[in-house]
């Protein structure tokens, strides 16, 4: 492998355009990232990921959101709908035991569904615990409004995707669920005191602190850090998400093209990285904002590289697993709702 810099990148079609190829092929992304505007078959997409690990000469993390629900990137009919995380939840709230086993059968569904086209990371579980009034992006894609259900359900989730030789990342640390603001289109400021956060927002990624990576979140914690979000904030990043709650993986930032964020493109790739985060991402394929990230961001080094490479070592063959056995009792399960 290449030395790699410190950041995922998107990409604009259904194939690489010559552009693309030789902006990766010069700035070695560590990884790439898919969205919807990227996937029309099954053959086309593993074409698209065997292009983009191709355009860097190493096998290199391709991830994508296939949470199920409003969040899911590859959908009918190239793959089946899956429930959002809050139908799970529900299951959970009326049988724990079904709950935990839905939500290890889905991701196990899910890695079965991503590894058959080379994906490798899919960005679940959502650990985010939604507070009354709080924004609509996060919603229905939590297990719950209470830590303990986040915490049952969002193992098993990791756990299915781990099983099928996928890998998770958490989000979005170290908490979205008071965001009463889409961070998408603006700077959610979250005003509660750090105990408040310490017992509702934090314990999910305290509880599953030894994954391998992990998201951040676009939100202020005023009792914390008043002037910068989380993904740019050194006293969140070190002192809440390396200190408090433990983290040791490799943190990469929600979008840096999400509006949440100020200044220029390349201003919140350095800031992201100032601030802590091992890795810039960047989603929307854009080329002029790619150019200005690429020129913004360092090679992956020290302690940043030491936790992309565990990535790269975690990665594992899958449990042997029936297919068609868990598709047939994961629908069972949804057909008593």
């Amino acid at each position: 492998m290449t030395e790699s810099k410190a950041m995922i990148l998107g990409c604009s079609g259904l194939s690489l355009t010559s552009e693309e190829k030789a902006l990766y092929r010069g700035e070695r992304p560590w990884g790439f990232i898919l969205f919807g505007r990227n996937i029309s078959e099954a053959s086309q997409i593993a074409d698209l990921v065997a292009e983009l690990r191709d355009s860097v000469g190493w096998h290199a993390p391709v991830l994508i959101d296939q949470e199920g629900g409003r969040v899911q990137r590859i959908r009918p009919p190239v793959l089946p709908r899956y429930p959002a995380g809050q139908a799970l939840g529900d299951l959970y709230r009326r049988d724990p035991v079904l709950g935990i086993r839905a939500a290890w059968v889905m991701s196990r569904l899910h890695a079965f569904d991503l590894s058959s086209v080379g994906i490798n990371v899919d960005c679940l579980p959502v650990l985010d615990v939604p507070v009354e009034g709080s924004s609509n992006v996060i919603g229905d894609r939590a297990y719950g409004g209470d830590p303990d259900t986040v915490i049952a359900m969002g193992r098993a989730a990791g756990d299915g995707l781990k099983a099928g030789g996928l890998l998770p990342v958490m989000k979005h640390m170290p908490g979205h669920g008071r965001g009463f603001a889409d961070s998408h289109l603006e700077l959610p400021v979250v005003t509660v005191s750090r105990d408040e956060l310490e017992t509702h927002d934090f314990p999910p990624f305290m509880a599953m602190k030894d994954e391998l990576m992990a998201m951040t979140c676009h939100l202020v914690f005023t009792s914390i850090d008043p002037d910068n979000p989380a993904t740019t904030s050194r006293k969140v990043i070190d002192g809440i998400i390396r200190e408090h709650i433990g983290f040791g993986g490799l943190l990469l930032s929600d979008d840096s093209s999400m509006n949440a964020l100020s200044g220029t493109i390349g201003e919140r790739a350095a800031n992201i990285i100032a601030g802590g985060c091992d890795i810039v991402l960047h989603c929307n394929g854009d080329m002029d904002e790619m150019l200005d990230v690429v020129a913004n961001v360092p090679p992956l080094a020290g302690a940043s590289l030491a936790r992309a490479n565990a990535v790269q070592a975690g990665f594992a063959a899958p449990d042997a697993a029936d297919e068609a056995g868990l598709r047939a009792e994961f629908e069972a399960m949804f057909a008593m709702v």
